[in-house]
């Protein structure tokens, strides 16, 4: 490995690794198997992004992941032997498979889950609401300053909803949430009636959907939709797991910006939970403020509920400011 054009100084270099050798023995990252699971934590995390997406690829996770090509195929051998996962040929190429978790391979991943966000919890658990808010900032805060812009995926493009992207839509938001936060069944009902009144019933010139694609594939949307004659409200906002840090969430709340300056909309308003920390570091660097914030409970959890508003005249003052 190259060593950087200039080195930042021993002290910096020093905290962030006693910041890792801290954070992972606390989790337990240190054990030979993940939380008392059979899988060390490579295989975890590849049943993750297995659980996760839509019939990828080895070369994909293996890319995606940073990780030997060679080591990747020796543990999906693994994974199939124990039945966990199975291939598809590609109609196009032979020599690609897609793979997809078994029912007992779902199985194995919701159990490895359970122990996972339990372990996570119990991290959390002796912590006062206001300091857990202040540490989930301070995360995002980090994974905002070392995600890179050259790492973004220039293949990511944004378009209207083709037939069937909208039920894409309801199923991953139903999908993902659930498995990542835990929400319920009543969290799926909601986006469904969302994107049920947007096909039913929307004006093109004041609303739009878009669907974000990397290379052909869908991995992301928004909704943009109209409150009333002055202000838009962004819904539905979301990113694959696999495309996260690529850009493509700032594309999406950018292109509802855009679009509702051009409506002759005034502010935009959207609706949100304080644990969604990647969604509202989105949010800040947009413009938006916070502006209210009411705890609740929703989708069989409780929630801290935020609004946070856009000031479009504002946000393109501040625009047309900037050299």
């Amino acid at each position: 490995m190259q060593a950087p054009a200039t080195m930042p100084p021993d002290d910096a270099i020093a905290a962030v690794r006693g910041y890792n050798r801290f954070y992972t023995q606390r989790l337990g990252l240190l054990n030979e198997r993940l939380d008392g699971s059979p899988w060390s934590l490579t295989e975890a995390r590849l049943l993750y992004e297995l659980a996760h997406r839509i019939a990828p690829a080895a070369s994909e996770l293996a890319r995606d992941l940073g990780l030997d090509a060679g080591y990747v195929s020796r543990i999906l051998r693994r994974f199939e032997s124990a039945g966990l996962i199975e291939r598809q040929r590609d109609a196009g190429d032979a020599r690609r498979s897609h793979l997809s978790l078994t029912a007992l391979g779902r199985e194995s991943f919701a159990s490895l889950e359970t122990r996972t966000r339990t372990r996570i919890a119990q991290l959390l658990e002796p912590l006062p609401t206001p300091a857990r808010q202040v540490l989930v900032a301070s995360m995002a805060s980090i994974r905002g300053l070392l995600d890179r812009p050259d790492d973004r995926d220039p293949s990511i493009s944004l378009g209207a909803p083709a037939p069937g992207d909208v039920g894409w839509v309801i199923d991953r938001h139903g999908a993902l949430y659930a498995a990542e936060f835990g929400y319920d069944a009543t969290f799926e009902g909601l986006v469904a009636k969302i994107a049920g009144a947007f096909l039913e019933s929307h004006d093109p010139r004041r609303e739009r959907c878009w669907i974000a694609r990397r290379a052909g594939q869908r991995v992301g949307s928004v909704f943009l939709v109209r409150l009333d004659d002055e202000t838009a409200k962004l819904r539905l906002l979301f990113v694959e797991p696999e495309a996260r840090g690529l850009g493509v969430g700032a594309q999406l709340v950018a292109a509802c910006s855009s679009f509702a300056r051009k409506a002759g909309y005034k502010r935009i308003t959207l609706w949100t939970q304080s644990h969604l920390a990647a969604a509202r570091r989105l949010y800040v660097n947009e413009g938006y403020r916070r502006v209210a914030e009411e705890p609740h409970r929703s989708f069989g959890l409780d929630l801290v509920a935020e609004t946070w508003e856009l000031d479009l005249g504002a946000a393109a003052m501040e625009i047309e400011s900037k050299p």
